[in-house]
């Protein structure tokens, strides 16, 4: 039995008896409080999340203290979190957000694709999240659910952004505070019941499910490579930066040279790669430093 629909009556008591306690949950989180977890989950554990998540909103409760700050002060804030564009990207949307949007974070999908690398899944999920719209919002939790659930399949196929976005605003309830809840019970399912690797099916709150009525059968297609990390551009790239964070003003070429000297070749590469990126800036004397420090 394939192509059925999702108790949402089921799931939302499941949600609300089972939902992770996440800072960015709360009532009291705004529209900038949302964007930001946003930003900082993307391709990042939610543990390594918390923690960042909390001092950024210490630091910086509106946009307009964080738009008054320099790229360096953010990026610094940033510290491991991987992907580092991903402050930069912060630091302009709260530039725009505080001189065009009166400080505040748009609450529609349109205005916020508008804003400096607002994707469209971030749009929706701030709009869903922080301001409770029936917009769908999918990531590869809520394609896995839909995948197994209502397709009857153990992985979902290749991203369609207008096949994904039909399927997932299906299962929302008319009403609309039910509707951005049901979004949100959709991709807890998936992060902690209806896993990748080891769904805990006997836990699932889904009355009915097309994968388990046709026998949990195992994936057939090619399985996405789990990315590495170790010896790529990116660590290189990463220890780069630590070097820059951890001073307080422009360094030496030499100083960056020795931290990967097993391969000179890419470290050049990922040093010419942040400077494309704008993440590092070089000065007249030849310096490396945080933009805005050179």
């Amino acid at each position: 039995m394939a192509n059925q629909t999702v108790d949402a009556s089921a799931l939302l008591r499941w949600y609300d008896e089972h939902a992770r306690d996440l800072p960015w949950r709360r009532p009291d989180v705004d529209g900038w409080g949302v964007l930001i977890s946003e930003i900082m989950l993307q391709q990042t554990p939610v543990a390594r999340v918390a923690p960042i998540w909390a001092e950024w909103l210490s630091r910086w409760p509106r946009p307009t203290s964080m738009a008054a700050s320099s790229q360096a002060e953010v990026l610094r804030a940033w510290g491991k979190l991987g992907y580092p564009r991903r402050a930069l990207r912060l630091h302009e949307c709260a530039r725009v957000i505080a001189e065009q949007h009166g400080d505040r974070v748009p609450d529609d999908v349109d205005t916020l694709l508008a804003l400096p690398g607002i994707g469209d899944y971030t749009a929706r999920a701030v709009a869903c999240f922080a301001y409770g719209q029936r917009v769908p919002v999918v990531d590869t939790n809520v394609r896995r659910v839909i995948a197994r659930a209502v397709h009857g399949t153990a992985e979902p196929g290749n991203p369609s952004t207008r096949r994904d976005l039909a399927d997932a605003e299906a299962l929302l309830p008319a009403e609309v505070p039910q509707a951005a809840v049901m979004s949100a019970a959709l991709m807890e399912l998936g992060a902690t019941v209806c896993t990748a690797r080891k769904p805990d099916c006997a836990n699932c709150p889904l009355p009915r499910c097309a994968w388990r009525a046709a026998g949990s059968p195992a994936h057939t297609g090619p399985r996405r490579k789990t990315q590495t990390y170790a010896g790529t551009d990116r660590q290189v790239r990463g220890l780069l930066l630590d070097v820059l964070r951890d001073d307080s003003g422009p360094v030496e070429r030499a100083r960056l040279d020795q931290v990967w000297l097993r391969d000179p070749g890419q470290r050049d590469r990922a040093l010419d790669s942040l400077l494309v990126d704008g993440l590092i800036e070089q000065t007249d004397q030849g310096l490396f430093a945080l933009p805005g420090e050179s």
